[in-house]
């Protein structure tokens, strides 16, 4: 008797002997390539259950097994061939559609491929923490609220006599309802019309209303809002047309001085794109901007804003991400990572502020928000829009090649004048009698008093946090160090501690010096306490308030300091760069800059880039009412380009000197070559170094083998800050005109050398 002909199902190829069952149903069964979010660069074979097969697409979250856990991944392609081993089979797939859409899975694709990082951690970074959790994993629950709707319809007068003609408060209920829509939540009505429980109840136990349970989003920006915008100025309008009759694919970046309306150009734009039915996304530099900036997107849009930011609960996240992803609301704000946010048929893109450094997340992916809002727009037809005063030289140098279109806004709003600078020379400048370690001139002093006797109000800028920048013994000249990194504790008084602002290192303020016993040790140095102490004794009637990460940690912080500003109940705002960007408040008449170098003489080629962008945008706060106002810039390098230029508030001029400075035959950096930073770490300082220098060496081979020399290697060196968190740090950098060069390299390290960061193109070299 012969078998079955070969190819039969049921048989191995080539052989007349049946397969076993198991080994059927391995044949049968199908399987998907799944995506875990793990620093591994390869996917997992998995099967998939005929249960789960609907939900299971590219894109779905799944549950499965790894080892003796579960974990939450993503699923890459389905239909994968049969593994030579047995695969195990999914456990669940907890949501009806794919949490991640396939421009978003393709973008997370290119952010593995262009910053070198395994796919699993670029698909980490798509989604909400909460939605990774495999205890929950349909995300935080969300919130329903109970709402009474009528079920049957009473036209007639003589009907509601009849109905309730025993029940008058029922029948008032049934009235009220009625005239509200039909349908209202329990809380409204009770709370707000002042109606009774029992009569409610009464409505449905008569059957004419019926209670139901909806989902209620929680919004903590619920009760914000503001009035519509102004008319737009001719100007605004100008590039309103000009940025629509744009094509999509080509970026536009709006630069306009502070105070000229860039805000408003923005929310005309998106009008015109949302009214078209498609979504957008705006992204802000700062959690401190997110609650004046949704204010002002809620006057247009109403309820279909979603905030996402890292300072909400993981349910008040879940909730805007939920929403954005069923289409319910269409317009995202957020600081980086909302560039991520699940918005349904993406029209455009903001970028407020594209220059900050805080749109560069710091571990991987080391991603930078404003490129990959740029290949997200471009893998969605979207259209993207840069704006700052101060932008980039990156993006100065896109728009000078013609990558980027550039619309500016040369006028304030109003034709308001920028408030002039006064470059006051530390070195040579009167100060006050008892001013001892603070910078505080004479020039700056008589400015706050006057504005404060005026009734107007001050900005002071410090870009240094902490009492006091050091402590120091005057006997031996012993420096209280960080024991875990390369760097001297900040003296803090409120509460009193020293502090490491690299690892959170605290130890008690010693009152004799370690080493020879000294009793008096002195700080130098100066912070924003230290500044708040000195200003709340200069001007005891003063209202101050200190805005740094000391005093916003909390939930809602800045919202609160920001407000009392915007109500008039402080007189002195004190801080770091937080209060640099993005503020409008008219009765702000003196900005002081009160020590301009704490960032200019940094080993980082981007030194005079930030001090020029950070004097810039606060002078920017001052003269935007009325009144107008006075900017006072204190340094001791007067005549750095850098200074010179802000003080004119001149874009131009500060890229005309900073620029040939960056291109050959300098040593090149960017705009006018791309950058890689590598940086191996260890607890063991030589272990440290000789994997730098294994990673320079290769480095230098494949330049040489397979590159054709494109590459210039640079190290390896010490990082600037050399250890950090009990790690000894040392890194290499590379250049090159040409991008394919760094994308290879990047990518090859990234995959195979362990324990070396990569960065590319960073913001920050220390």
């Amino acid at each position: 008797m012969t078998g079955p002909a070969p190819g039969t199902p049921g048989l191995r190829p080539g052989s007349e002997r049946p397969l076993t069952p198991r080994a059927s149903a391995r044949i049968a069964a199908r399987y998907a390539e799944v995506v875990l979010p793990v620093p591994v660069p390869r996917t997992y074979t998995y099967e998939i259950p005929a249960e789960l097969g609907a939900r299971v697409v590219p894109g779905a979250r799944v549950i499965v097994p790894v080892q003796r856990r579960q974990v939450v991944g993503i699923v890459a392609a389905v239909d994968a061939p049969a593994p030579a081993v047995v695969a195990k089979p999914m456990v669940a797939a907890p949501d009806a559609e794919p949490a991640i859409t396939p421009p978003l899975l393709a973008l997370g694709v290119w952010i593995s491929r262009y910053y070198g990082v395994p796919l699993g951690l670029a698909l980490r970074a798509l989604l909400p923490g909460a939605l990774w959790s495999v205890r929950r994993p349909a995300g935080p629950a969300e919130q329903v609220e109970r709402v009474l709707a009528l079920t049957t319809a009473l036209p007639s007068l003589l009907e509601r006599e009849r109905a309730f003609k025993r029940a008058p408060k029922r029948r008032v209920a049934y009235e009220a309802l009625e005239a509200i829509g039909g349908s209202a939540p329990v809380r409204h009505l009770i709370a707000r019309l002042g109606l009774s429980p029992a009569a409610l109840d009464g409505l449905v136990t008569q059957g004419v209303a019926r209670y139901t349970d909806v989902p209620r989003a929680r919004d903590p920006f619920a009760g914000l809002s503001s009035p519509p915008p102004p008319d737009l100025t001719a100007d605004q309008r100008r590039v309103v047309a000009g940025i629509l009759g744009t094509a999509a694919e080509t970026p536009s970046l709006i630069q306009g001085v502070t105070g000229s309306g860039k805000t408003l150009v923005y929310l005309d734009v998106l009008r015109s794109v949302v009214a078209t039915g498609t979504g957008a996304i705006l992204l802000v530099p700062e959690i401190a901007l997110t609650p004046q900036t949704v204010a002002r997107v809620r006057g247009v849009f109403g309820d279909q804003v979603a905030v996402l930011h890292s300072g909400l609960s993981d349910g008040e996240r879940a909730d805007a991400w939920r929403a954005l992803r069923r289409g319910e609301r269409r317009l995202a704000v957020g600081p980086r990572s909302a560039v991520f946010a699940p918005v349904q048929r993406l029209g455009a893109i903001v970028v407020d502020e594209e220059h900050e450094p805080s749109y560069k997340q710091g571990t991987a992916p080391r991603y930078h928000a404003r490129d990959v809002a740029i290949e997200r727009a471009r893998l969605e037809g979207a259209r993207v829009i840069l704006g700052s005063a101060t932008p980039s030289l990156e993006t100065l140098h896109l728009a000078a090649t013609g990558k980027v279109v550039r619309f500016e806004l040369p006028d304030r709003i109003g034709a308001r004048p920028l408030p002039p600078v006064a470059v006051i020379d530390l070195r040579s400048a009167e100060r006050v009698p008892d001013a001892r370690g603070v910078p505080w001139t004479v020039a700056l002093d008589e400015a706050v008093r006057g504005a404060l006797g005026r009734g107007e109000q001050v900005i002071l800028l410090l870009n240094r946090r902490g009492f006091a920048t050091y402590l120091q013994c005057p006997a031996c000249g012993d420096v209280r160090t960080c024991p875990r990194c390369a760097i001297a504790l900040t003296v803090h008084q409120t509460p009193a501690a020293l502090r490491c602002h690299y690892c959170g290192h605290e130890e008690v303020v010693p009152t004799v010096c370690r080493l020879c016993g000294q009793e008096t040790q002195r700080m130098r140095g100066l912070g924003t306490q230290q500044l708040e102490h000195f200003v709340g004794l200069r001007f005891p009637e003063a209202r101050i308030a200190r805005m740094d990460l000391d005093t916003t940690s909390t939930k809602w912080a800045h919202h609160r300091v920001l407000e009392r500003m915007e109500q008039g109940t402080i007189d002195i705002l004190l801080g770091t760069q937080m209060i640099a960007k993005g503020l409008d408040f008219p009765n702000v008449t003196v900005v002081g800059v009160v020590d301009a170098d704490t960032g200019l003489h940094l080993p980082d080629f981007r030194a005079a880039e930030r001090t020029f962008q950070l004097v810039a945008q606060v002078a920017g706060r001052a003269g935007r009412g009325p009144s107008g106002g006075r900017v006072y810039v204190q340094t001791r390098a007067p005549d750095h380009h850098a200074i010179r230029a802000a003080a004119v508030h001149s874009v131009a001029q500060f890229a005309a000197a900073e620029l040939p400075l960056r291109a050959p035959p300098h040593p090149a950096y960017p705009p006018y070559v791309g950058l890689a930073r590598f940086v191996a770490s260890h607890e063991d300082a030589g272990r440290a170094q000789r994997a730098a220098e294994r990673v320079a060496a290769w480095l230098v081979r494949a330049n040489t083998e397979r590159l054709s020399g494109a590459l210039s290697v640079l190290g390896p060196a010490p990082c600037p800050i050399e250890r950090i968190k009990g790690r000894w740090r040392w890194h290499v950098l590379v250049k090159a005109a040409e991008p394919r060069a760094i994308g290879r390299v990047v990518r090859a390290l990234g995959a195979r050398a362990r324990g070396v960061v990569v960065d590319r193109d960073p913001v920050s070299l220390l």
